[in-house]
């Protein structure tokens, strides 16, 4: 599963990276194998994309949210899709 969070590199970025990699964790899996957190910075990208606000998460090219800071509950849930998976 590929997570992208777009921004500039704000610390509302950074937190909601951490959030999604952190909640990712504690529904067991592992970030870089089951999981990958990017971040998106470049400001071309992220208007390419037509994104507005950030933050922005995108997770397997599909908006998840956008100029919100993500709850670890919500990302738990995105990511407990992955998980009941395997």
């Amino acid at each position: 599963m590929m997570i992208e969070v777009l921004g500039p590199g704000c610390a509302r970025c950074d937190k909601a990276a951490e959030i999604i990699q952190k909640a990712g964790e504690e529904v067991g899996l592992v970030h870089g194998e089951d999981f990958y957190v990017s971040r998106v910075h470049d400001l071309n990208q992220i208007a390419a994309r037509g994104v507005m606000v950030t933050p922005t998460v995108i997770i397997d090219g599909q908006l998840k949210l956008s100029g919100k800071m993500p709850s670890k509950d919500k990302a738990k849930e995105w990511l407990s899709v992955l998980k009941k998976a395997e």
